[in-house]
């Protein structure tokens, strides 16, 4: 076995290699079947659950394997190959973004409620905060949570929300203070001075696990790519939320949020660069087998130069990954590295992949060859998690501009 890329080490590569296994053996194969029924059934998550892929990184007191975010990080690159992007996806949203604030977060109790089911594939979570009217401004968000007697109603709609039809429970942000008001813990609103009304913006903002049921509708969405996932828009209309369903501090959620989001960015990162290196080596074998004018198309200086340029792209994105992961995972604050990482990887696997399409020729454009469905569903990236906007703002104000 070579020696492993830092920060992985000789046991990650061991467990890359029973993933990947477990995806050309279990998911690969179906890729096609589920891209065009626009959806992959549930069972897929007990069936990683029995790999113990659905709990790599929480404790085995709560079902998990004990491990750490660098084995969850071998899974978000190998996720790559089940060949299906929105398969990816809905597996990645439950593992990577839907139950993690309730692993750092909750309570005991919700752990128990929530989080050991998840790991089991018995409940599957998504994360609802984009809004139809605020997008990236996530301080922006107008869904409500008003107080009654045991718990909250809330009312509002999530948009864009990974398992948002399959979904059993749906870890939400809403607002319990109006916009601009000073949150106390009665949930009203005391008026600020101007400079003070950014921040209330923010504070003002709690997360609540919301249970499939009534007063919950999702509403499916049509997309460019990630077909076999159920990206929906969902509507909470007087929904009741007990108590104990508060996740984290009242108020808190702002932080909760900011939180979440670096893995998040992080795992897109790493699925990215999965996704490049499979393209690389795909496509690279298909210009030393496909014949053009007497001879293999990596025979061809043009060909032969634009893989060169690829293999450098996508060495380039691993770097910058792996130094942030490895920042990461040594317990620093890489806002700054998570965020270029994202930033670069997301637009060069674009790239990349409309490179590899374009080597393919006129069967690249065809639905029966990887890379159409692969040049599509590269195309969330630069949006997805944050867009390049948000993340050159991010980077610019790190950067002290």
């Amino acid at each position: 076995m070579t020696n492993p890329d830092p920060p992985f080490t000789h046991e990650h590569e061991e467990l890359r290699e029973s993933i990947r296994g477990f995806i050309d053996r279990e998911l690969a194969p179906h890729a096609q079947q589920w891209e065009d029924e626009r959806w992959f059934p549930d069972e897929v998550f007990p069936r990683l659950a029995a790999q113990g892929l659905l709990g790599l990184k929480y404790p085995t007191a709560l079902g998990g394997q004990g491990g750490d975010h660098l084995h969850e990080a071998v899974m978000c690159e190998e996720l790559a190959r089940i060949g299906s992007g929105g398969t990816a996806a809905g597996i990645g949203a439950h593992v990577n973004i839907a139950t993690p604030p309730i692993w750092k977060f909750g309570t005991d109790e919700q752990k128990q409620r929530y989080l050991v089911p998840a790991i089991r594939g018995e409940k599957i979570g998504a994360l609802g905060i984009t809004e139809p009217g605020a997008g990236s401004d996530v301080a922006g968000l107008r869904s409500k949570a008003e107080r009654v007697d045991g718990g909250w109603v809330v009312n509002g709609e999530k948009t864009y929300i990974t398992n948002g039809v399959r979904a059993h429970f749906i870890v939400t942000a809403a607002r319990t203070t109006p916009e601009g008001g000073q949150p106390d813990d009665s949930g009203g609103a005391q008026s600020g001075e101007a400079g003070r009304r950014a921040r209330d913006r923010h504070e003002g903002i709690s997360f609540f696990i919301v249970d499939r049921g009534e007063g919950v509708s999702s509403s499916k969405l049509q997309k460019l790519g990630w077909h076999a996932s159920d990206t929906a828009t969902i509507a909470y209309q007087d929904v009741f939320v007990p108590e104990q369903n508060l996740l984290g501090e009242l108020h808190g959620g702002f932080k909760l949020i900011m939180a979440n989001f670096q893995w998040e960015r992080l795992a897109m990162a790493l699925g990215a660069i999965g996704a490049m290196r499979l393209a690389w080596e795909r496509t690279a074998q298909f210009a030393r087998e496909r014949q053009a004018f007497g001879r293999p198309l990596s025979d061809h200086q043009a060909i032969r130069h634009k893989l060169a340029d690829l293999a450098a792209s996508a060495y380039q994105a691993r770097c910058v990954t792996y130094d942030a992961l490895r920042r990461f995972v040594a317990g620093e604050e890489p806002l700054r590295e998570v965020t270029m990482a994202k930033l670069l990887t997301q637009r060069a696997c674009f790239e990349l992949m409309d490179a590899c399409l374009q080597i393919h020729g006129g069967a690249g454009y065809m639905r029966e060859v990887w890379v159409e469905r692969a040049a599509r569903d590269a195309r969330l990236g630069p949006i997805g998690g944050g867009s390049d906007e948000i993340m050159r703002e991010i980077l610019g104000r790190v950067l002290g501009f």
